[in-house]
């Protein structure tokens, strides 16, 4: 063993420790004498004046268990909340923590029974296992002492071997858990309602031997299970209702590209190497990747970090053997739904899963950007992310009822919230036969007005809903998702097949591609920027496209290919001067020279048009509509910026009305203008795809309407039962005569003359 080596944080001494620890573990003696062996041990291989393993308990209250150096009365005595002191924020963030000089740190508490007082230095780190955070392991000092990378290694090793003993509840109460009806709110990831027994995806892999004893065979396990693994990754990426190309596959083609990385493979060799088995030294691997990347904010990076999250429980599996193929999903009644609740999945983790009685999936982490997303929403399945203590609440076998559609989880439930939820699935299923049997049926008024409902698409698989629903082609294509899921910017050619793509799945309908709506909420991995104080408001959008014209040249480019020889509509978003939709203009013009200069086959008809979202661009109206072929107005932006509050903050995004005197005003003098002009006039967003919302609009002259493919068919229906010319009488009327909200006016409407609203 090299010097080098022994500097690792895994010496001779290290290892013997570690022996010996596992010796303590394998005894009879109480768990309360094995606990202050452990602290006994640990202190003397740290160096430590004091060694203290908190333990966490069924209340999620953080209990000193075991102690040596501090005040030994405290033992019992001692308890703290998560997120509570030092110790408390270990175990609320599952972090380590190393300080010099613990006491002028802003999270320190005083405790005075512990006589900790005369301690200075303090580094701790989180007993995990299945990751779930057992209790905190702490050692301190009275100097203010550096504690080293390596020192932190080595505990956060010894805390891997403590695990083993507080999994197995050793202490009273540890494992207890709650049995009463409990709702969760959280962030909708893929819409959809389901119900269900909670089974715990169990990716974590209990690790019972920490220590190596022939580090040679312990690379031959390391290196067969990495080939199963990467074989068992080939075999899930095959799946026939995956095949289809789509961001889904892009997603699943990174996964499986870095269960290759030779990096990741060559560190851990090198921690068999320093005396660990082939599973500590994934589970290290593990840790050294949450370190690094657990608190970044990166979008990109944090999907990097589920992946090998993925791949390090794959690895965990198949070393221990618990199933043949690898398979993490663990055992489920085929015959019973089921919800799988998680912390977090990486993409193809949920392909483990029989897709036939998977009812959906509830993560305590997880957004709707997140990869595993992209192939939920594919795959149809119903998905609700970033739950707050989500995992410390379920129990195996809980009945789960799980609303995307509205951002909860009901845990527990009563019968009757059963039954009631039972019923609203069978009126579900009812209502969507009544809206296919008008799937082919023409959105046209009682008194013979047709209003064109097109759909927004950001996904491939949205592509699908074009049949099912009846829309007449697709009002908004937003060509951002390709970017958003990839980790380069896609070139022209991975472009262009993409556009070709939605063009063929249109089967000559309309299509009309909005160009790079990045920045803001919309997160581009290769192209990291400083989001600024207000990214709503900052550098996004068509200000990015212009400021980097070759972003919006190959887009363009890629489209005018794909569409070739057809019919197509290009729209610039977020435009709120004149000037700079001329700037984005002049960058298509000399890509159409250039296409006709190489001789190639261009569009037979290129529509170019606008976005409306900023209020700016209502008061040049005439200007834009003399540059453009149709306009397209985006209720979501448009809403936001003229109210000026903030559609993501609840605390004012509810205060704000489209379906009001001002807003509607707005719209009318836009829809006039565009009459006046002779225009096409689209409007997208949230506002088209209500009911209330789309009588509205059509009351004050809006015939193009581009929404979600679920409320295509709520709204047709309601289309269908209106009287345009009474309509339209009314919303004059109540623009003329009325002030603020006009909704109760709508839903008064909708009663007296029997239209579903």
């Amino acid at each position: 063993m090299t010097a080098a080596v022994e500097q690792n944080g895994f010496g001779r001494n290290s290892r013997t420790m570690l022996r010996r620890l596992r010796d303590v573990m394998a005894d009879t003696r109480a768990p309360q004498e094995r606990l202050d062996s452990i602290t006994s041990i640990i202190g003397a291989d740290m160096a430590a004046e004091v060694c203290s393993i908190y333990v966490r308990r069924s209340d999620n209250l953080l209990e000193l268990c075991s102690t040596e150096g501090l005040n030994k009365d405290a033992v019992h005595r001692t308890l703290m909340h998560f997120g509570e002191g030092l110790v408390g924020d270990i175990a609320a963030r599952a972090q380590s923590l190393a300080l010099s000089d613990a006491q002028s740190h802003p999270k320190f508490a005083y405790f005075p029974e512990t006589g900790e007082e005369i301690y200075q230095s303090l580094a701790g780190v989180p007993v995990m296992r299945a990751d779930r955070v057992l209790g905190v392991l702490v050692v301190q000092n009275r100097s203010r002492r550096q504690y080293s990378d390596e020192e932190i290694e080595t505990l956060e090793t010894f805390a891997m071997v403590l695990a083993e003993l507080l999994a197995n509840g050793v202490l009273d109460g540890q494992e207890n858990k709650h049995d009463a009806p409990v709702r969760l709110a959280g962030q909708s990831v893929a819409p959809g309602v389901g119900i269900g027994i909670a089974h715990f995806h169990r990716p974590s892999t209990a690790i019972r031997r920490v220590v190596a004893d022939n580090p040679a065979i312990e690379k031959e396990r390391l290196d067969n299970a990495m080939q199963s693994v990467r074989s068992r990754i080939d075999t899930l990426l095959s799946a026939p209702d995956l095949a289809e190309a789509g961001e889904h596959r892009d997603v699943l083609e990174t996964f499986r590209m870095i269960a290759h990385d030779r990096g990741w493979l060559t560190r851990m060799n090198d921690a068999i190497d320093n005396g660990l088995t082939a599973e500590a030294a994934v589970q290290r691997s593990r840790a050294d990747m949450r370190a690094r990347l657990g608190s970044v904010q990166n979008p990109y990076l944090r999907e990097r970090l589920a992946d090998f999250e993925d791949l390090t429980n794959r690895l965990l599996a198949q070393l221990a053997d618990e199933e043949e193929n690898g398979d993490t999903a663990g055992t489920i009644d085929d015959d019973q739904p089921y919800i799988v609740v998680a912390r977090s999945m990486g993409p193809a983790e949920l392909l483990d899963y029989d897709r036939t009685n998977l009812a959906g999936l509830v993560l305590e982490e997880g957004s709707a950007t997140a990869h595993v997303a992209i192939v939920a929403r594919a795959l149809d399945i119903p998905v609700l992310g970033n739950i707050p203590g989500l995992l410390s609440e379920v129990n195996p076998g809980d009945h789960l009822i799980i609303d995307a559609d509205n951002g909860q989880v009901l845990l527990r439930p009563t019968e009757d919230v059963q039954d009631s939820f039972h019923a609203g699935l069978r009126a579900r299923a009812e209502t969507k036969a009544r809206y296919q049997a008008l799937r082919d049926q023409p959105a046209r008024t009682l008194d013979g007005v047709d209003i064109s409902l097109l759909l927004n698409v950001g996904l491939m698989f949205d592509l699908q809903q074009l049949d099912a629903t009846g829309a007449e082609g697709i009002g908004l294509y937003r060509t951002e998702i390709p970017f958003m899921v990839r980790r380069d910017i896609p070139d022209v050619s991975q472009q262009t097949d993409v556009y070709r793509r939605v063009l063929d799945a249109a089967g000559g309908r309309p299509v009309t591609f909005r160009t790079l709506d990045a920045g803001g909420d919309k997160n581009i991995q290769a192209f990291d920027h400083d989001p600024g104080d207000n990214p709503a408001l900052g550098w996004r959008s068509i200000r990015i496209s212009v400021d980097h014209p070759s972003l919006l040249r190959n887009q363009i480019r890629a489209i005018l290919r794909a569409a070739a020889g057809a019919p197509v509509d290009l729209m610039f978003p977020m435009v709120s001067t004149v000037g700079e939709f001329d700037a984005a203009r002049s960058i298509l013009d000399r890509e159409l020279e250039r296409a006709l200069r190489l001789g190639e086959v261009l569009p037979s008809k290129l529509r170019l048009g606008s976005m409306l979202e900023v209020p700016s661009l209502a008061w040049q109206l005439p200007e834009i509509l003399r540059r453009v072929d149709f306009l397209s107005v985006g209720s979501n932006d448009l809403q936001q910026f003229f109210f000026a509050a903030d559609r993501g903050d609840q605390r004012v995004t509810h205060r704000y009305d489209a379906v009001s005197v001002p807003f509607l005003r707005l719209l009318r003098n836009i829809s006039n203008a565009c009459k006046k002009h002779d225009k096409p006039l689209t409007l997208c967003g949230e506002m088209a795809g209500s009911r209330i919302g789309a009588m509205a609009l059509v009351g004050i002259g809006y015939h193009r309407l581009s929404m979600a493919a679920a409320s295509i068919g709520p709204v047709k229906e309601t289309i269908r039962s209106l009287n345009y010319n009474d309509l339209q009488i009314l919303m004059s009327n109540l623009l003329e005569t009325r002030e603020g909200r006009l909704v109760e006016n709508l839903k008064a409407f909708a009663r007296d003359h029997q239209v579903p609203a």
